[in-house]
């Protein structure tokens, strides 16, 4: 069914995907549209400008997507501004092309880079500075992440305890052999956590001792700079990024649509706080299902991926509308009984935040997606 974007925009939110192993997406088709082109490669030039001055080296995000040369973490820097460049570019092709102005949307926020993406849509900096700040700091990023793995701490039964993960972090951090730390709230039953050499391995050692059963931890085998998380002050990232922060132009507007920060959990974007909300977006955990609930209680219709191939939030999105479904079919017998034995997490929070029973009723735009099935003149 196809949606008008127009008409839905005061029931809409705006998503905005973080950094990935992959972030070229649609990016390629947008840039070589005879109509979008323009514009695409205009942000594009842009988005190499700031890099080539922070970076110091000639980077051409044009040719890197026009070749489909996908980035790496040794690219690190070439992914932040590619992301960037492209949610800027296609929240462009929407107003200039069919009228649609981001400004007048519900809600918006953004996962990990997303935020830093959204902060510059809303008007409260401009491109070049908080960008800036990221780069001048992305390579110290990718040189912490060599000895860090990710993991996914997930519950098959009950709500993570959480107070028992931040002691467990903790009681391995003080043995004085590596950090580890949430990056990531996804849902009240998983959660990302980065640690630091083996501290990912002692962690999922210990966890059938001190945390209940049908909690497991699955290790990924990618490499993600340690943001969001205490390692970036072993290189004094947060200080060093929060005195950036401090130095740039704007920073003197409220945000308009609304920011939904994944730093406070909350719309706490005002005249003149982006600089302390930024600097704390370093080290501290991405509050995920925060913006997830927040998107069910306000009522918000549609919810409007921007990015190259957004990932993360959908399949958020996804994952519980399939919880909540199969919570609810069939509202009595053994059915329904066996749902709620597999997903008590769920139901212990279905009765007093009935808004989750919404999941199932969003509608879920991709736009890059979007914009290249509309005829354009």
């Amino acid at each position: 069914m196809e949606i008008d974007l127009k008409t839905n925009l005061s029931q809409s939110a705006f998503a905005f995907r973080g950094y990935n192993v992959t972030n070229l997406g649609r990016s390629r088709d947008l840039l070589t549209h005879s109509a979008y082109g323009p514009t695409v490669e205009k942000y594009l030039r842009r988005g190499s400008r700031i890099c080539s001055d922070i970076t110091h080296r000639r980077v051409d995000l044009v040719d890197r997507v026009r070749k489909q040369r996908e980035t790496s973490l040794k690219t690190y820097s070439d992914a932040i501004s590619l992301i960037v460049s492209m949610e800027l570019a296609q929240l462009d092709l929407l107003k200039e092309f069919f009228g649609i102005n981001y400004h007048e949307a519900n809600l918006v926020y953004g996962y990990s880079l997303g935020e830093i993406a959204a902060v510059i849509a809303a008007g409260v900096h401009t491109m070049e500075g908080p960008l800036s700040v990221l780069l001048a700091h992305a390579n110290e990023a990718v040189e912490l992440s060599l000895d860090v793995t990710l993991g996914i701490l997930f519950s098959r039964g009950p709500e993570l305890p959480l107070d028992e993960v931040h002691r467990q972090c903790l009681r391995i951090n003080s043995e004085g052999r590596g950090i580890i730390g949430v990056s990531t709230y996804l849902s009240p039953n998983s959660l990302l956590l980065l640690g630091q050499r083996d501290t990912v391995d002692r962690f999922k050692q210990r966890l059938r001792e001190v945390l209940p059963e049908r909690i497991y931890l699955r290790k990924n085998k990618h490499r993600w700079p340690p943001l969001h998380t205490c390692i970036v002050w072993e290189r004094n990232i947060t200080n060093r990024s929060g005195m950036m922060m401090h130095t740039i132009p704007g920073g003197f507007e409220k945000p308009k649509p609304e920011i939904f920060s994944l730093v406070t959990g909350d719309v706490g974007y005002n005249h003149y706080n982006a600089r302390e909300i930024l600097r704390r977006w370093i080290d501290e955990p991405q509050k995920l299902w925060d913006a997830v609930y927040a998107t069910l209680v306000r009522g918000i219709e549609t919810v409007i991926h921007v990015g190259p191939q957004p990932n993360l939030i959908p399949a958020t999105f996804e994952r519980l509308r399939v919880d909540v479904e199969g919570q609810t079919r069939g509202s009595i017998g053994m059915r329904a009984l066996a749902n709620i034995i597999r997903r008590p997490w769920l139901s212990s929070l279905l009765p007093s935040r009935t808004a989750l029973l919404r999941a199932p009723l969003l509608r879920h735009v991709i736009l890059e997606e979007w914009l290249l099935s509309q005829e354009v003149k």
